[in-house]
């Protein structure tokens, strides 16, 4: 199973994609999400995201800054204010 994972800022859709998991830099901590989590919403601040293609992978990090993170039916959706390159 793949997690559905957009990352988009005010000006672009930037990624849309299937992947093993993604760890966000929330507020209050990191989290990992992975298919099937909870749904939730949660502030983002500025760091690295880190983007699993497989499971024994290494991360791909995608610095971002401030935002929101949402995880739903349909995967999850990070809406930052900017993505860095």
């Amino acid at each position: 199973m793949a997690l559905h994972f957009e990352l988009v800022t005010p000006a672009k859709l930037v990624r849309s994609e299937d992947v093993h998991m993604v760890v966000v830099p929330g507020a209050e901590g990191e989290f990992g999400v992975l298919e099937g989590h909870a749904p939730f919403m949660s502030t983002i601040r500025d760091g690295a995201l880190k983007v699993y293609r497989s499971e024994s992978g290494a991360p791909e990090e995608i610095m971002i800054q401030g935002g929101f993170a949402e995880v739903g039916a349909n995967g999850l959706t990070v809406l930052a204010e900017h993505v860095e390159g």
